[in-house]
C-alpha cells in the first residue's frame, strides 16, 4: 500500500511541469509570435537586401582601392561625372525611356479600349497581344537579331520586295537605339494592357450611361469619364513603366553589348561594364547610387503628379 502512495506521489510532479509549459505559453506576450513568423524574412531582407545597399553605398564613397590605401571621399563621383561614357548612356536611357514609355502605354490603353468587351474574338486577340509577355527578354532578343539581321533577315527580305535596300538595323548608331526601343515595346505593351482592362473593368457603367444620355460622344466619354476613372492605373503602371525603363537591360547584352560607339549603352549597362569588365567597383557603386536615386525621384514624382488627377470610388 505504502508503494502504491509513492508512486502516485511521483506522477503530479510530471503533469504539473508540462501544465506549467501550458500555462506560460498562453501566458507569452503576442510579440514572440511576431518575431517568430516575421525574424526569417526580417533576417533574409537584412543578409540580401539592406547589407548590399548599405555596401554599395560605402563602396562608392571609398577611394584608393587600388593603391592599397582606403579613404572615404567624393572622387569616385567626381570621375563618374568626368567619364563620357556614363554622360552618354545617361543620355540613352532617357531617350530609351521616353521611346519605351510613351508608346507602350499609349498602345496598351488603345489595345485595352478595343479589346474590353468580352467574346471569342476579342479573346483571341487579347492573346495574341500578351504572348510577348510569356517570351523571356532574352529569347525576344534572339528572335530579333535572326529577324534584323542585315540582308538575311526577315525584316530586309520582306523590305527588299518593296524595293528597299537592306539596312543594318543593329549596325548603325542612328538605328540601333530605336531597334532596341521597337524591341522593349512589343514586348511590353501586352503587359501594360492588362492593367488597363483591370482599369476598365472598374469604370460604373452608369456612368457612361449618363453621359451618354447627356449627348456627350464617344471621345468626350472617354476624356471625362474613362480618363479621369484610370487614374489610379496610371499611378501604378507609370513607375512600373519607369523601373522597366531603368532595368530591363537583357536585350542590350545579347544584342549589341552597348554598341555601336556606345550608341545603345544603357546605364545598367554601363555598370556592369565598370563592374565585372574594368573592375572599378567605386565607379560601378557611385553610377549605382545615382541610377537608384533618380529612379527613386522619378518614380515618386510621377505617383505624385499622378495622384492629384486620381478618383477613388467610394
Amino acid at each position: 500500500m505504502r508503494t502504491t502512495l509513492c508512486a502516485a506521489e511521483q506522477e503530479p510532479p510530471l503533469a504539473s511541469f508540462s501544465f506549467v509549459l501550458r500555462r506560460l505559453a498562453s501566458r507569452r506576450s503576442p510579440w514572440l509570435s511576431v518575431i517568430g513568423l516575421l525574424g526569417p524574412a526580417i533576417v533574409f531582407l537584412a543578409a540580401f537586401t539592406y547589407w548590399p545597399v548599405l555596401r554599395v553605398l560605402g563602396e562608392s564613397f571609398t577611394v584608393g582601392r587600388f593603391a592599397g590605401q582606403h579613404a572615404l571621399g567624393l572622387d569616385n563621383y567626381r570621375r563618374l561625372f568626368a567619364d563620357p561614357h556614363f554622360a552618354r548612356a545617361a543620355s540613352n536611357n532617357a531617350a530609351y525611356a521616353f521611346g519605351t514609355i510613351v508608346p507602350s502605354l499609349v498602345l496598351a490603353l488603345l489595345f485595352a479600349l478595343a479589346l474590353r468587351d468580352t467574346n471569342r474574338f476579342t479573346t483571341v486577340l487579347r492573346t495574341f497581344v500578351v504572348m510577348p509577355l510569356m517570351i523571356p527578354l532574352v529569347a525576344a532578343a534572339a528572335l530579333f537579331s535572326f529577324i534584323l539581321l542585315p540582308g538575311e533577315g526577315l525584316l530586309d527580305y520582306y523590305l527588299a520586295k518593296l524595293g528597299v535596300p537592306a539596312i543594318n538595323w543593329l549596325g548603325d548608331t542612328d538605328l540601333a537605339l530605336g531597334s532596341v526601343v521597337a524591341i522593349t515595346v512589343w514586348k511590353n505593351t501586352g503587359y501594360y494592357m492588362l492593367f488597363f482592362l483591370a482599369g476598365l473593368a472598374g469604370v460604373p457603367q452608369q456612368l457612361l450611361d449618363a453621359a451618354t444620355i447627356d449627348g456627350a460622344g464617344a471621345w468626350r466619354r472617354f476624356l471625362n469619364v474613362t480618363l479621369p476613372m484610370l487614374g489610379p492605373t496610371f499611378a501604378f503602371v507609370v513607375p512600373i513603366a519607369i523601373l522597366n525603363a531603368l532595368t530591363q537591360v537583357d536585350h542590350v547584352v545579347t544584342m549589341t553589348q552597348g554598341g555601336p560607339a556606345d550608341s545603345t549603352n544603357l546605364l545598367l549597362y554601363y555598370i556592369y561594364q565598370q563592374a565585372a569588365q574594368n573592375y572599378d567597383v567605386g565607379l560601378a557603386s557611385s553610377a549605382t547610387v545615382i541610377s537608384v536615386a533618380a529612379l527613386l525621384i522619378l518614380s515618386l514624382l510621377s505617383f505624385r503628379l499622378l495622384e492629384r488627377g486620381i478618383h477613388y470610388e467610394s
